[in-house]
């Protein structure tokens, strides 16, 4: 891996406008932006094309069959109305399989398969074809057959309740979906109201009689299996397929963004957007990515970042293992390995809810493991921060070598994207198990807007600008950011062939200024900042300004990102309002973390007591405060964003409740209306 710092030369330079605006584009690629990886690669089908050519029978994509279902029956404990009440409850755990593997020309030739399957069944390049699966091989192969002959994909989270999923497929009036055969009986329930859908293709094994249910919604709904589609499909002639070629014009997708904010917006997607951010990536990664690593894909496929990470590593000719969030560590299986020990991944990609997991699932080993242990594993740190020569070595031999070794062994280069990731968590990780990089995009971007390349290592910064999209700062005079400052701050636009040109019939968005200028540059929201090597940091989101009693902004999504850090924060929410001096966090605990601190710190609270009897504890409540201010405080935070008061509450954010997006960004304003009543009453108190 190169190291030297000057190959990017000065990172991002201004160019010249017709307007004289500031706008920066990647140093080594200034005189014109990337369209493409190269010549010859211009839409989806090409890429699946040229990875079969050029790697053959290389194992291009792997998965492991469910041998066996464990189920375990375990007591859980719930205060209902002020009482314990007890329950039984029945977890399941999977046996798993080894990866069973297929070649680059195994998916070009399924991909053919499927595609003529659905051509057989009528599918046009005027439809639109929904995914509502899971991570998995089969919606790599089922999405590329879609693009393979034009057919846009709209894309819908499996976690979607009936509403949510409703609104995906009437929108862009799908007339099919690719689905799991666990999620048959949430679109049975949906079907009635959903009249455009007449193809339904499913995978695993779905019982007779919901199939036949499916079948007696309308006449017209036609339900197969993946497995049957494909058998249809090879018996069909092969050129049909050349007719139907997309252009690089085409609809390739139409994401549905997990937003924050009202109703899932579709972001429509070319194939020339997602071609020119493979080119992107390829320009500014591709020397750091061989066809000997090995990448674990768990993260949702209908998250742009995943959707492009994949397509561009199979590209390359990377092997790809697809895992389960519920099967990735060892402790949610039985009689086998989790995913990462077992596939043994060189690179991996997640967000920051992600990789802060992975923290405290360290520090709390760490914490259980005695006095000694814990001792050595802190001077083990630090030496390896110090970078002090020979114990650097060996801090990673003697003892941070376990640690990499829970998460396979190969591990060397990972990325976090979605999110603020914190410097702690960022330099942490770095230091006990791999070289942590930062990204920063959104669905409109096609998941790229800049990348922070292991040549510029650094924390706190989100890197270059990718080279298939220029970046210009518009002031936010109110909050005192402008790109006169130095160093240059104000609200980021993008502008390139990677970015969309608008929202699946979202003509209100498409043409509001504050999001599409006229000029061509989308508007982000985020607040980023110009360092001197020529990398972005974002400082801020404009929606997360909040204004408080004294007439200041702080940032709330930059304060939550830091207080995350905190080893006793299992999730954050920071709330303020501009009656208040200083923000409050409503916060779920680290379980683990929590026992052990009150049982070290000698804390006046039962440490073996119901997390939610702790959450309610003011000696617990106090903890958790003052723990956080401390990381406050050593981040620089200012007076006005120290935390005046914590909530804490025992109950899990989850998509399903609505409190967090299927990419795990907190939903404010709902978090904010869950707790109204307990927020009131801790501003009430100080």
């Amino acid at each position: 891996m190169t190291s030297k710092r000057n190959f990017f030369g000065k990172g991002s330079v201004v160019v010249a406008t017709d307007d004289g605006s500031p706008v920066r584009r990647l140093a080594i690629t200034a005189d014109s932006l990337v369209t493409q990886p190269f010549e010859g690669i211009d839409i989806i089908p090409d890429v699946i094309d040229y990875a079969a050519r050029t790697h053959g029978t290389k194992d291009a994509v792997g998965w492991r069959d469910i041998v066996r279902i464990h189920e375990e029956e375990k007591e859980v404990t719930k205060t209902v109305n002020g009482k314990e009440v007890t329950e039984k409850k029945i977890w399941k755990y999977f046996q798993l399989s080894d990866y069973k593997y297929l070649s680059f020309l195994d998916v070009q030739e399924r991909v053919s398969a499927l595609a003529r399957g659905l051509l057989h069944h009528q599918i046009t390049k005027e439809d639109i074809f929904n995914i509502y699966a899971q991570t998995s091989v089969n919606w790599q192969l089922m999405s590329h057959a879609c693009t393979a002959i034009a057919t846009p994909v709209a894309t819908a989270y499996d976690t979607l309740g009936e509403s949510g999923l409703t609104h995906s497929l009437n929108e862009p009036n799908c007339v099919g979906v690719f689905t799991n055969a666990d999620l048959l009986t949430t679109l049975k329930n949906v079907l009635p109201n959903t009249p455009s859908v007449r193809l339904i293709v499913y995978d695993g094994d779905a019982k007779s009689s919901l199939l036949d249910d499916i079948r007696n919604i309308r006449e017209n709904v036609v339900i197969l299996s993946f497995d049957e589609l494909r058998e249809i499909g090879a018996k069909q002639s092969k050129e049909g397929l050349k007719e139907r070629r997309p252009s690089r014009d085409d609809v390739a997708l139409i994401m549905y963004t997990s937003g924050t904010t009202g109703a899932p917006k579709g972001v429509v997607l070319t194939h020339g957007n997602v071609i020119a951010s493979v080119g992107a990536v390829y320009t500014l990664l591709g020397h750091h990515l061989g066809t000997d690593d090995s990448f674990l894909a768990y993260l949702p496929l209908a998250h742009i970042l995943e959707y492009i990470v994949e397509l561009i590593l199979f590209f390359v000719g990377m092997k790809t293992g697809y895992g389960r969030v519920k099967t990735l560590t060892d402790a949610s299986v039985r009689q086998c390995k989790g995913d990462i020990v077992t596939f043994r991944p060189s690179i991996m990609v997640g967000v920051p809810a992600v990789w802060e997991q992975i923290r405290k699932g360290i520090t709390t080993k760490v914490n259980a493991s005695g006095t000694l242990k814990k001792a050595i594993f802190n001077g083990a740190m630090a030496a390896k921060k110090a970078d002090v020569p020979g114990l650097s070595q060996l801090a990673d031999a003697a003892v941070l070598n376990n640690i990499k070794q829970a998460t396979g062994g190969r591990l060397r280069l990972a990325l976090s994207g979605g999110a603020a990731l914190s410097k702690e968590t960022q330099e942490f990780l770095s230091v006990a198990l791999v070289t942590m990089l930062q990204g920063y995009g959104m669905t409109e971007s096609c998941g790229m807007c800049a990348i922070l390349p292991p040549e510029l290592m650094q924390y706190r910064s989100v890197g270059l600008p990718v080279p298939s999209a220029e970046i210009k700062l518009l002031d936010v005079p109110e909050a005192g950011y402008k790109s006169t400052n130095n160093p240059p701050q104000g609200e980021v636009c993008i502008r390139g062939p990677s970015v969309t040109k608008g929202y699946y019939k979202r003509d209100d968005l498409n043409n509001d200024e504050s999001i599409f200028t006229k000029d061509g540059w989308l508007r982000t929201g985020d607040v980023g900042q110009w360092n001197a090597d020529g990398t972005l940091s974002l400082i801020d989101r404009i929606k997360n300004l909040i204004k408080l009693q004294g007439g200041e902004y702080i940032a709330l999504e930059q304060l939550e990102s830091t207080y995350k850090s905190c080893y006793l924060v299992a999730n954050i929410c920071v709330y303020a309002d501009a009656e208040a001096k200083q923000p409050i966090g409503i916060i779920i605990p680290h379980e683990a973390n929590l026992r052990h601190a009150l049982e070290a710190k000698s804390i006046p609270a039962d440490a073996n007591a119901q997390l939610s009897d702790l959450c309610a504890n003011k000696a617990v409540q106090d903890l958790i405060l003052k723990e956080c201010n401390a990381i406050g405080k050593k981040n620089g935070f200012k007076q006005m964003e120290i935390l005046e008061a914590v909530i804490l509450t025992a109950e899990e954010w989850t998509p399903e409740s609505g409190l967090v997006t299927a990419a795990q960004k907190v939903q404010r304003s709902k978090v904010a209306k869950k707790f109204e009543k307990e927020i009131k009453a801790a501003y009430a108190v100080q």
